[in-house]
């Protein structure tokens, strides 16, 4: 128990660590671009025409780091997500929330969460539409985390309204 405890721990940094660097690069890149532009990925989102994966499904690649990045459109506007199984929730990073229209001032921060960097206390809030491609949820619960995130990170409060989703050796396949 102890050793699936300390491997779950380990990949959780790694994935935080990878992240850190990833989201210092994205945001230089995009200093100058519009808010409602869509974020280069990593690892390309595609929506596939053939092969193994069906017609409206989406797929995410993994990206060299050995993650999957995507890029999803939340309420109009483009979020470059961490995807993660272990996140019982989307959590939104406090800059990602301001560019979605959150008030952060305004919101209540009375959820108590963990992060690589700690605890903190985020507040709950409700995304109109989250979509990846073709794989669209709407009315998706979310929390924004102020501090201890350095990516958004695309939980299960998405990923288990899917019809199914499963990682192969190259992709993610998110079936809506």
């Amino acid at each position: 128990m102890l050793k699936s405890v300390a491997v779950i721990a380990t990949a959780v940094a790694a994935a935080l660590a990878a992240s850190q660097g990833l989201t210092a690069v994205a945001g230089a890149a995009r200093a100058n671009a519009p808010a409602d532009a869509p974020m280069t990925a990593t690892a390309p989102i595609t929506q596939p025409d053939s092969g193994p994966t069906p017609p409206g499904a989406a797929q995410v690649s993994k990206a060299k780091d050995g993650h999957y990045w995507a890029e999803a459109q939340v309420d109009g506007r483009w979020v470059h997500f961490l995807v993660d199984t272990g996140a019982s929730t989307v959590a939104l990073t406090k800059q990602d929330a301001q560019r979605l229209g959150f008030d952060l001032s305004a919101l209540v921060y009375d959820r108590p969460v963990s992060t690589a960097n700690g605890k903190t206390m985020a507040a709950g809030v409700t995304l109109d539409r989250v979509a990846v491609a073709g794989a669209r949820v709407d009315r998706v619960e979310a929390m924004v985390v102020p501090e201890g995130l350095s990516a958004s990170l695309l939980g299960m409060s998405y990923l288990g309204r899917l019809s199914r989703f499963e990682a192969t050796p190259t992709a993610l396949i998110l079936r809506p």
